[in-house]
């Protein structure tokens, strides 16, 4: 009986949590707050970049700065166009170029995007930085890091958490959280999102930059000459993804539809889309199914 109990109020717990993802409509549990989030991300963010050495570069630390506004505002453009505009508040973006050799980047939650020196090597254009930084504002928009720190609650306390107490909740959130952005581990600032996450922010990601002007289809030479660089070259953010043929096959696939509804570069409005994630006009939404079919 006492099992039975604990199953329904699990079940309860999931449902109170139940949420989607624009663009895609994927269904995600979210048990946590977006304060609470914010909050349990914000100081290990800014105790990183404390630390962190900032590039002394100041034309490609302009050059994230410039595309990553755009992208934000045109991100903050389709939220506000499709009955979302209460999401931008979740935002403070911040876009800062960090001396370091890694081939890398990640998202913290709120819109902090960290790009490492390490992949501007590896950048020629804007056009090739908005595929990276597409792909990391996806991942906030999409609300990865409430899904994993929900996740990891889920398996670590389970239904015991309906009833702890308020303090014994943040206590809990707050540890699950140091795992999840995993300062000072092997990973550097941010585990790996899961394969999920990462085909569902390509996607995203790619459309986005759409949004924002970029041209998408510089996607599948980026990701060629990164593949060409050898395992070496992989960056940690998304290392968890399938292999690169398999990325590029995804990206291939997907772009004739993207360019279709949201421009090649192009683009000066946002399709709509409802804020459950299904759609009104021409817009498609992608399923869960159809995202592990990509990978």
């Amino acid at each position: 009986m006492k099992r039975l109990i604990l199953t329904g109020a699990a079940a309860l717990l999931l449902l109170a949590g139940c949420g989607s993802v624009p663009l895609t409509g994927r269904k995600q549990v979210l048990l946590v707050s977006d304060q609470e989030v914010l909050s349990s991300s914000l100081t290990q963010y800014q105790d990183y970049m404390k630390s962190a050495p900032k590039s002394t570069s100041k034309v490609q630390s302009e050059q994230v700065t410039r595309v990553g506004k755009k992208i934000a505002a045109a991100t903050e453009q389709y939220l506000r166009d499709n009955g979302l505009s209460s999401e931008i508040a979740n935002f403070a973006w911040e876009f800062n170029l960090v001396k370091d050799d890694q081939v890398n980047a990640f998202c913290m939650p709120g819109g902090k995007i960290v790009v490492y020196e390490g992949l501007m090597k590896l950048v020629q254009t804007d056009d090739e930085l908005a595929v990276v930084i597409g792909h990391e504002v996806a991942h906030a928009v999409a609300k990865h890091s409430n899904e994993r720190i929900s996740q990891q609650i889920l398996a670590q306390y389970g239904a015991q958490i309906l009833n702890q107490s308020l303090s014994q909740k943040s206590a809990a959130i707050q540890t699950v959280a140091n795992q999840v952005y995993g300062i000072g581990a092997q990973y550097g600032v941010m585990l790996p999102f899961s394969r999920t996450h990462e085909t569902e922010a390509d996607y995203m990601g790619l459309v986005f930059m759409a949004m924002a002007g970029y041209n998408p289809d510089v996607a599948v030479g980026f990701w060629q000459k990164m593949s060409a660089g050898g395992s070496s070259s992989v960056p940690e953010f998304m290392s968890t993804h399938p292999s690169d043929s398999r990325r590029i096959a995804d990206i291939q696939k997907a772009l004739p539809e993207i360019k279709a509804k949201y421009g090649s570069g192009t683009q000066t409005t946002t399709p709509k889309t409802t804020g459950s994630g299904s759609t009104t006009g021409t817009v498609k939404t992608i399923t869960l199914d159809e995202l592990k079919k990509m990978k």
